[in-house]
């Protein structure tokens, strides 16, 4: 199976936690203190060698680099969230966190060495100025965006700008056989955080948070009202491989739900200062049946809410444990752009329950936690899960609830099984298929695009041409995969993926959420 770690690796989940700022991120969005600015013995110190680096080393050396590596080291003595992120990783992470960024809105994967449109985002500035699915990026302002030069990093560093400035594109429009120059102004690109909000049934609402950033309440406070307008009784709140963001819009959506005065969370600091948090009579949804759904990536901001639920007796939490992180960081500007995220406080659940789990056995171990629990297999039973007796805390309702590494669902489901195989799941939900999908309507573009929904799903998932073009497309590369046992699974994820191109993402998620364990779950339960 050592391809399939070659090939797939990248793609499956729990590789997205093995680095601190990608999953487990809590901010609190208070400023700094003067404290930062006193002097000691040691800070002297470290400013002495790097000055005399500078002066009297005998080769040139960046003193940046070094810099860079040095803070890099203090942090790691620390804990696995207290991170320096460089000037690009630094501006990276406040626009996914500020819910956008100056572009020119288009969906793209780089085709062998060409940059294809999946499709332009709706009302972007790409489509507006006719940017369409299919078109392939030539020139971007005279630059060269093909070849086996171009990289995803180079492609936004040309196509992001200031607002309302110009992109000159040549592209090639295959659909027409010619190439065409447009002109995009570029605006901002909304980075949505609040993925979906559709009704399951005539009485519940679905919404889907994929992380907690600055503008996700707003995201979500339309969601819930949207679904409040079509009748919603019920709320399906799915939280699965959210990692984290901001406490602040975690508290305020956890507000929608309590009655005024119910704690929703308290910190405490390295002065032993606790600061709570309460409910207010704000909320839109204090009496509607609430479900939140959670699995192993679901961290901090995302277990803050789902303990606040639990705690307070509000509703049920279904899934698997979540990631078990307890720690508030704050972050710390620099003025060449770079940031250090410290840890400043820890949270506690309404019960009070710190739910950090251990990192005494460093980072690497820590982040790669998904794997030990694998083994264990906590991710195909609950009894599995192992927790102290003395981490054992009670609800006002006498529920028991556990502290010490997660949360731990009232129901649990167990990780989402194939015949066979344990990475097709994590493979349907890859970049993999989405590029085949594209590729297949590309082919044939103006026959696909005047499907209807009905049309697309019995082409798609009543026929298995498209499973067989599929299957031989990965077993090229992957051997050992046993697609075929799959087969229903497959078809299932490849006609979602193609009513998302077709059509829009409701369609996609009208389709994948019929077949979820835990939906049905909780649609099932009392």
């Amino acid at each position: 199976m050592k391809n399939i770690n070659k090939i797939y690796f990248p793609l499956i989940l729990f590789t997205a936690i093995t680095v601190g700022f990608v999953l487990g991120a809590l901010f609190i969005k208070t400023p700094t203190t003067n404290r930062l600015n006193s002097e000691n013995l040691s800070k002297r110190k470290l400013n002495k060698l790097i000055d005399f680096i500078n002066s009297e080393y005998i080769d040139s050396v960046n003193t940046d680099s070094i810099v860079d590596q040095t803070v890099t080291g203090i942090l790691e003595k620390l804990d696995p969230h207290s991170i320096y992120l460089a000037k690009n990783e630094a501006k990276a992470e406040a626009e996914n966190m500020n819910g956008g960024f100056v572009g020119i809105g288009v969906n793209f994967f780089i085709d062998k060495d060409t940059v294809v449109v999946i499709s332009p985002l709706k009302n972007g500035p790409a489509e507006k100025a006719g940017v369409k699915s299919g078109d392939r990026i030539l020139l971007a302002n005279n630059h060269k965006v093909s070849g086996n030069k171009i990289t995803t990093e180079k492609l936004y560093s040309i196509l992001k700008g200031e607002p309302n400035s110009p992109v000159k594109l040549n592209i090639f429009r295959k659909s027409q056989h010619k190439k065409l120059n447009l002109i995009v102004y570029r605006n901002i690109v909304t980075l949505k955080s609040v993925d979906i909000a559709i009704m399951l049934n005539k009485t519940t609402g679905y919404i889907k948070i994929n992380r907690f950033a600055e503008s996700t309440y707003d995201e979500f406070k339309k969601g819930l009202t949207q679904i409040i307008k079509a009748g919603a009784k019920s709320l399906v709140l799915d939280l699965r491989d959210n990692g984290g963001g901001y406490m602040e819009d975690a508290i305020l959506i956890a507000d929608e739900f309590l009655k005024e005065k119910k704690l929703i969370v308290f910190t405490k600091n390295k002065q032993g200062k606790i600061d709570k948090t309460f409910a207010t009579d704000e909320g839109s949804f204090e009496n509607g049946k609430i479900t939140v759904l959670i699995n192993e990536n679901s961290a901090s901001a995302s277990e803050i809410l789902a303990g606040a639920i639990q705690d307070n007796d509000r509703g049920l939490i279904i899934g698997r444990r979540s990631f078990g992180k307890g720690l508030v960081q704050r972050e710390i500007p620099f003025e060449d752009g770079s940031t250090v995220r410290l840890t400043v406080a820890r949270y506690y659940t309404p019960t009070g329950r710190s739910i950090q789990k251990s990192y005494k056995n460093g980072s690497e171990q820590y982040f790669n936690d998904f794997l030990q629990r694998f083994h264990n297999g906590e991710m195909h039973t609950k009894d599995s899960i192992k927790i102290a007796d003395t981490l054992k805390f009670k609800t006002p309702k006498g529920r028991i609830v556990y502290g010490g590494g997660g949360i731990v669902p009232d129901i649990f489901v167990p990780i989402e099984s194939t015949s066979g195989n344990e990475i097709i799941p994590t493979l349907m939900q890859s970049g993999l298929v989405t590029n085949f999908v594209f590729r297949e309507i590309d082919s044939n573009r103006k026959f696909f695009e005047n499907l209807n929904f009905k049309q697309i799903i019995s082409k798609i998932e009543h026929s298995d041409f498209y499973f067989e073009k599929f299957a031989i497309e990965i077993k090229k590369s992957v051997p050992e995969i046993d697609l075929y046992s799959n087969k229903r699974y497959i078809k299932h994820y490849l006609t979602a993926e193609f009513c998302r191109q077709l059509l829009d993402e409701n369609k996609y998620y009208s389709i994948l959420l019929t077949n979820d364990k835990m939906i049905q779950t909780a649609l099932n339960a009392k």
